[in-house]
């Protein structure tokens, strides 16, 4: 059976120019871009080309971008060098930025934890004047729902940093980073066709990063170790691909969503999660649905097995397969909760891609609904 993958939000498949793009920097810009001989300056050459590259592509400067392993590492350097002794942050933060903070709270670090409406919007509270740093993501990685961050920035003290996890919208959403008026702002490679293992934390200039590890020069110091020039150039060609191409993705990813939660439809009763469809505040990448009646967990399997990939939550904290906390801060009732799964899209797929998955989604829900019907 043909698997017809939607988790996307998880990871994307490795764009085939990105994945020529590192096979020949492998093979002509193999040195150390710390070294002086001219293997070396060549992959010297091939990492600053795509740190320009995707500085320019997200509207920030060469010397602002620095490479990390990904957007966990960017977002835990940017909290634990930003956040000293109070910090706001919303409700719908990635585990990544959560758990850094709710580490930084055992060492005695105020954390004003701003509430989210029903659609999955956070709702900016007043900020204290001691507040150094507020934490606001771009775009939800469980509802795919856009947050207002551009506004955020513009309402804070000049004294309050803004750091913006941008992993769920950068290569899918317009995203320019002196516009959005961030201090930082991360990015993962492997959410738009790039390769796993390199994502940038974008950091203004002017501001200081305290660095996670020590033990070299690398990055002006933020992030010490040798760089990878074709994890860096597979980053850099798999972003421009994704914006050359982002007006045509929107709106065949638009018409992949409504066409997914059109057929959910027929299958019976079914809640949607988040931005309605057709809104303009929600990457069209996400729907996330609640299938009353039916427990998450096992839905989730029974479609593994029927060949439809998909998640109940992000893949950072869905290995318990507990209830989205996401879902929760919005208020979704208990039921509706541990009955909601996340179908996550590229524009990869066609429109056939969706129907057979709807089919193939109804047939495993009527299925368990005769078995509950047995049981009972």
């Amino acid at each position: 059976m043909r698997t017809i993958y939607l988790d996307h939000n998880a990871t994307t498949p490795l764009l085939p120019e990105a994945a020529e793009s590192m096979r020949h920097t492998e093979a002509e810009a193999y040195g150390n871009p710390a070294s002086s001989h001219h293997v070396g300056r060549a992959a010297r050459r091939a990492l600053e080309d795509a740190r320009e590259r995707i500085a320019a592509l997200l509207g920030a400067h060469p010397d602002e971008v620095t490479f990390t392993s990904g957007a966990t590492e960017a977002n835990n350097l940017a909290v634990f060098s930003l956040a000293a002794s109070r910090v706001a942050a919303s409700q719908l933060e990635h585990p990544c930025v959560i758990e850094p903070l709710r580490h930084l709270e055992t060492r005695g670090l105020v954390v004003d934890w701003w509430p989210v409406n029903s659609r999955g919007i956070v709702a900016p509270c007043p900020v204290p004047p001691d507040t150094q740093l507020v934490c606001v993501m771009l775009a939800n990685h469980e509802t795919g729902a856009i947050q207002p961050v551009q506004a955020i920035a513009r309402s804070l003290p000049p004294t309050t940093k803004l750091h913006c996890d941008a992993v769920q919208a950068v290569g899918k959403i317009p995203v320019n980073f002196r516009e959005l008026g961030a201090t930082t702002l991360t990015a993962s490679a492997h959410k738009f066709g790039g390769p796993k293992g390199v994502g940038v934390l974008l950091t203004k200039r002017g501001t200081k990063l305290q660095p996670l590890l020590f033990g070299g020069h690398q990055q002006q110091g933020r992030r010490p170790g040798t760089e990878s020039a074709p994890l860096a150039v597979g980053m850099a060609t798999a972003l421009d691909c994704s914006v050359r191409n982002m007006t045509a993705n929107l709106a065949r990813l638009e018409a992949l969503r409504a066409r997914l939660w059109e057929r959910l439809l027929e299958c019976g009763p079914v809640v949607l999660n988040g931005p309605e469809i057709g809104a303009t505040d929600v990457v069209p990448t996400t729907l996330n649905v609640s299938f009353p009646g039916c427990r998450a967990d096992l839905l989730l399997m029974s479609l593994d097995l029927a060949g439809v990939a998909c998640s109940t939550g992000s893949a950072c904290s869905s290995g318990s397969l507990l209830p989205s906390p996401v879902l929760r801060a919005m208020g979704i009732p208990e039921e509706q909760l541990r009955s909601a799964l996340r179908f996550s899209l590229s524009p990869t797929l066609e429109l056939t891609d969706i129907d057979e998955a709807a089919t193939r989604i109804a047939t495993v829900i009527r299925q368990m609904q005769s078995s509950a019907k047995v049981v009972g």
